[in-house]
């Protein structure tokens, strides 16, 4: 028996044969999430729109893993402009309302000609206590 478990959602997947995340023990890892509509199969115009869809599919693999957002602790993102945050900082209060607990962010620029403008992955520990706050 593998320790390893691979997660995948539906409505969202890779071309390559990896799979969106991966869980050993209490940390799960996920891979590159990007904000693509798994109906059209290719992503809306728009930052918001991209940005909406990037933290549904974070949110549901996360969940998918047994998890819940609360179990994020970093999140690395890649915006095709790095100055241009008021989509993705909307998305991020909603998804982590507390200030108190959010997970750590870096936000750098996203390479490339594609029509990603957005994409994003994460690390989380699920079901570890979080120690009061002094």
């Amino acid at each position: 028996m593998t320790r390893r478990r691979s997660i995948d959602i539906e409505g969202f997947g890779h071309a390559n044969p990896i799979p969106a995340a991966s869980r050993v023990g209490d940390v799960v890892m996920s891979g590159v999430i990007l904000g693509r509509d798994g109906a059209a199969g290719a992503p809306p115009p728009g930052l918001e729109a991209q940005c909406a869809l990037v933290f549904r599919h974070m949110r549901a693999v996360v969940e998918a893993a047994g998890g819940t957002c609360a179990d994020i602790v970093k999140v690395d993102v890649w915006l095709k402009d790095p100055s241009d945050r008021a989509a993705l900082n909307a998305e991020w209060t909603r998804t982590f309302p507390d200030p108190a607990s959010r997970p750590a962010r870096h936000t750098q620029p996203l390479a490339g000609d594609g029509p990603y403008l957005i994409q994003c992955s994460f690390a989380a520990v699920l079901g570890a206590p979080v120690p009061e706050r002094r």
